[in-house]
């Protein structure tokens, strides 16, 4: 299938005053990324010399879900910013002489993604990219999840969810329940970059895919007292990681002595900055509900908020 020629300024693009449309993070994160290392990841997505009408470059839908993800946008909104915001035609690389993809083209596109398993190999080639940049610092990896309440919404007792893999959590001491996913993640201590996540149901306690989002080399762990077992200690002990969980009781020590209890209060301080990312993600990216149904889908979409997150922190960083 051939590809689409887009990008090629016209004489509607010539008359732009200069200035106008630039948007200055965009700007930040068109230069921070080696986009043919993306490009080379895409690659083979669609077959390029098959028949059939020319379809977009993979890099200029990618990108597309990137903005997607920056603003919170649902697939017919960001059809209709892309043809009404210069400065995001111009991040995807489109002029404004150019067709602009709609909707059902950035869902197909989407879901060629999730089928074919990028959108980790995606996350993986950024994060490379921001290590050999020397962003990521290392110094420890902050543990944490988020709840995600599901697209489905909750159903009445007996009543069949249209999403299956989705399930019920009750957060003690708190009111009502979350029917939905967890996202589970490992950020950079300092630079605040996602280094790892999972996404599970939201039933699954944190404990359960915490040793996936450790990286192995940092040079310390903080979690608090969810992740906390002697087994997970001894691991990164031996490992030459130290590490900063925070202990809890149990049955045979109801009562922590004061110097654990001095010790959970120093590492509940520096473990707190990891909940900069969920506000971000929920309060600035608009990321309060997964947007489609199941556990395929939705970890799709976290993974495309963290790569978003992720560049945005980055260019901010580096700034």
């Amino acid at each position: 299938m051939a590809v689409k020629r887009t990008g090629q300024l016209g004489f509607s693009d010539a008359a732009v005053p200069a200035g106008r449309g630039r948007h200055p993070a965009l700007a930040r994160v068109q230069e921070l990324v080696d986009w043919g290392g993306i490009e080379r990841v895409l690659a083979g997505l669609r077959d390029e010399t098959g028949p059939g009408r020319p379809g977009y470059r993979p890099l200029v839908l990618f990108k597309a879900l990137l903005l997607q993800a920056w603003y919170g946008l649902s697939d017919a909104d960001l059809e209709y910013r892309l043809g009404d915001s210069l400065a995001f035609g111009r991040f995807v690389g489109l002029s404004l002489e150019d067709e602009i993809p709609d909707h059902t083209t950035l869902c197909r596109f989407r879901n060629g993604l999730i089928a074919q398993r990028l959108l980790e190999r995606l996350f993986g080639e950024l994060d490379r990219q921001l290590e050999a940049a020397g962003l990521v610092l290392k110094a420890g990896t902050l543990l944490d999840a988020t709840l995600i309440e599901a697209a489905a919404g909750r159903r009445k007792p007996g009543e069949a969810s249209p999403d299956p893999d989705a399930a019920y959590l009750k957060r003690q001491g708190k009111p009502g329940a979350t029917f939905g996913y967890k996202a589970h993640v490992g950020v950079d201590q300092g630079s605040g970059l996602i280094r790892a996540l999972v996404t599970t149901p939201a039933n699954v306690n944190d404990t359960v895919p915490a040793d996936l989002l450790i990286r192995g080399d940092e040079k310390a762990v903080y979690a608090d007292m969810a992740y906390d077992t002697k087994a997970r200690r001894e691991r990164l002990r031996a490992k030459g990681v130290k590490a900063r969980i925070m202990r809890r009781p149990n049955r045979h020590h109801p009562r922590l002595p004061q110097r654990l209890t001095r010790l959970n209060r120093l590492i509940s301080r520096r473990r707190a900055a990891v909940e900069t990312t969920f506000a971000t993600w929920k309060r600035r990216m608009g990321f309060v509900r997964a947007r489609y149904l199941g556990l395929a889908k939705t970890a799709a979409q976290v993974t495309l908020v963290a790569i978003a997150f992720n560049l945005r922190r980055a260019a901010n960083l580096s700034a």
